[in-house]
């Protein structure tokens, strides 16, 4: 069995092949913790019905407390407790009132998925490259590209969506200092994980089912931009 943790919006999808069409079919396997989600909003209202502003629509972008997209988070301390919302932090990231309970919760969302011989790959990525690629498109990369380097590709691939967003080529958009890119891009980390499916079986087993050890069968992929 395969155990996802996740707490934001980054995600996890499985690629598995569908043996009647012999096509890799895009599984998510994480839920999304983003105030863009109508679920998201009103989870937020709940649990905090005193606050109207608990979730405000900003640039076109619903934002906890108009500050950020994400309800759960491991860091944004000073969305869960008063002591870190004051200086060195930047007033602009500040909240202006104070607040007696976390804003924020760092609590995960837990899926559990049991692995099957039919299980290839495994796609990790920061909501970065989901801005500009579908769950269906970055498996379909991974399973058409040498394992080699995958990550990279689904990197790039994102970037060049990102350009031509921005009617601009990929190779321009690389020559923009990062510190300015941020308005082109979110940062991009991307892990693929592939699985050797001699190890796996729908019945409950316990031999291991993955490997980070590069080469073989299996192996991983790594790759991270800074915007």
């Amino acid at each position: 069995e395969l155990y996802i943790a996740n707490a934001g919006d980054s995600r996890a999808v499985l690629g598995r092949l569908d043996e009647a069409t012999k096509e890799i079919k895009a599984i998510q396997l994480s839920s999304e913790h983003n105030a863009s989600l109508e679920s998201v909003r009103m989870e937020l209202r709940s649990l905090h019905p005193d606050d109207p502003q608990i979730v405000v629509m900003k640039h076109q972008v619903w934002r906890v407390k108009g500050l950020i997209q994400v309800s759960r988070s491991i860091g944004d301390a000073y969305l869960k407790r008063v002591e870190f919302n004051k200086a060195p932090l930047l007033a602009k990231f500040r909240l202006t009132e104070p607040f007696e309970k976390p804003i924020l919760k760092a609590e995960p969302a837990i899926l559990v998925q049991k692995l099957c011989p039919q299980d290839q790959f495994l796609i990790f990525a920061s909501d970065g490259l989901w801005e500009h690629l579908s769950n269906e498109e970055a498996v379909d990369i991974v399973q058409s590209y040498p394992r080699n380097g995958v990550a990279k590709k689904l990197v790039k691939t994102a970037l060049s969506e990102a350009a031509k967003k921005r009617e601009m080529r990929y190779s321009d958009l690389k020559k923009i200092d990062r510190g300015v890119r941020r308005h082109f891009h979110d940062d991009i980390t991307v892990i693929v994980l592939y699985l050797d499916s001699q190890y796996l079986t729908c019945a409950n087993s316990r031999v291991p089912l993955v490997s980070v050890k590069g080469g073989g069968n299996m192996g991983y992929d790594i790759d991270i931009i800074d915007a």
